[in-house]
C-alpha cells in the first residue's frame, strides 16, 4: 500500500529545538556538532554544513511559528539530520525500490468496512516492538518487513520477538540489501527458507553482509502474504483492523519529514507518485476535531 497525502502520526526519535538568535548561533552549532559528534574535514566542510544546519533551522523556527499560531498540527524540531539536504537524506536511507506493478492475483480483498473499529493501536496491544536505530544503511524495507511479521507472531503466538533485519538485508537476494529494496522480495524469502532468526540471534550491523541464516536461531515463519490495493486507504484500514500491522511506502522527500518532532503530521506537498520510505503502519484514529490519521513506525536513525 502506498500511503501519502493523508495524515499520519510518527514514532520517531527524540528531537531538540534551538530558537535562533543571532547572539547564539555559534554556541548551538557548536552544541549540535557535539552532540551528534560531528567532525568536517576542514573549515571548508564546516562551513557548507552549517550553512545547511542554519537553512534548516529557519525552516524548523518558521513552521513552528505557524505551529504556535494553529496553521499546523505538528511541531518539527532540529534532530540529527540537521547538516543534511533532502537529496542527501533519500541517497542515504531512502532504500524503497518500488516494483513496476504489483501482483493481481496476490490482492488483499476487503471485507465490510461498517463492522471495523473507529480506532486501534497495535501498540497498546503489545504488537509493536521498540523502535531500532537503522544507521547509515538503506534497509527501511527490512525494519518494515519485520516489523509486520513481528506483529503476526504475536498475533498467532502471543509472544513478541524482535526478528532480524539484518537476516534481510544479507540474504534476500532480489533486493539490494544496504542499496534498498521492496518489502514482498523480503516475505517470500522467508516463506521460501521457511524461517527468519531473531534479532538476538542475527543481530543488526547496518552493513552489507554474506548471508548467515542459521536455522537454530529461527523465530518466526512466514506462510503468506497478500498486497493492499494501491491507493486504498479503505482497503488499508480494513486489513490493519483485521489482520494486524501492516509494511506501507510513504513520501519522505519533505524537510517537514526530516524534522518531524510530534503531533499529527500532515505535508500537501506528499507526492503519492514518490514513494521512497518504506515504514509500518501499526495503526489508526481519528482527532477530537475528525481529522483522520493513520499511526506509523518509522526507524531512528543516527
Amino acid at each position: 500500500m502506498h500511503v501519502c497525502g493523508g495524515v499520519f502520526l510518527l514514532m520517531l526519535g527524540s528531537a531538540v529545538t534551538h530558537t535562533l538568535d543571532s547572539a547564539s548561533l555559534d554556541s548551538a552549532w557548536e552544541s549540535w556538532k557535539t552532540t551528534h559528534m560531528r567532525e568536517y574535514n576542514g573549515q571548508g566542510e564546516d562551513a557548507v554544513r552549517r550553512t545547511i544546519w542554519e537553512k534548516n533551522m529557519q525552516i524548523i523556527e518558521s513552521h513552528n511559528q505557524e505551529y504556535e499560531l494553529g496553521i499546523h498540527t505538528y511541531e518539527l524540531g532540529m534532530n540529527q539530520f540537521g547538516d543534511m539536504t533532502v537529496e542527501e537524506m533519500a541517497e542515504k536511507l531512502m532504500g524503497l525500490q518500488m516494483p513496476m506493478e504489483n501482483d493481481p492475483m496476490n490482492t488483499y480483498v476487503p471485507g465490510s468496512l461498517e463492522k471495523l473499529p473507529k480506532s486501534i493501536d497495535y501498540r497498546k496491544l503489545g504488537y509493536v516492538t521498540p523502535v531500532r536505530n537503522q544507521g547509515s544503511c538503506g534497509s527501511c524495507w527490512a525494519f518494515s518487513s519485520v516489523g509486520a511479521l513481528e506483529g503476526q507472531l504475536m498475533k498467532t503466538t502471543g509472544q513478541l520477538v524482535e526478528l532480524s533485519p539484518q537476516n534481510l538485508v544479507d540474504c534476500v537476494t532480489e533486493n539490494d540489501g544496504c542499496g534498498g529494496g521492496y518489502m514482498t522480495n523480503a516475505f517470500n524469502y522467508v516463506r521460501n527458507n521457511r524461517g527468519i532468526d531473531s534479532e538476538e540471534s542475527y543481530p543488526y550491523v547496518g552493513m552489507d553482509q554474506q548471508c548467515a541464516y542459521n536455522k537454530s536461531g529461527k523465530a518466526a515463519e512466514c506462510r503468506g502474504f497478500k498486497e493492499v490495493q494501491k491507493g486504498s486507504e479503505k482497503a488499508l484500514m480494513s486489513a490493519i483492523a483485521k489482520v494486524g500491522p501492516v509494511s506501507v511506502g510513504i513520501d519522505a522527500m519533505q524537510s517537514t519529514f526530516q524534522f518531524y518532532k510530534s503531533g499529527v503530521y500532515y505535508d500537501p506537498n506528499c507526492d503519492k507518485e514518490n514513494i521512497n520510505h518504506a515504514v509500518l503502519a501499526v495503526g489508526y484514529g481519528v482527532t477530537p476535531k475528525g481529522k483522520k490519521y493513520w499511526i506509523v513506525k518509522n526507524r531512528y536513525v543516527t
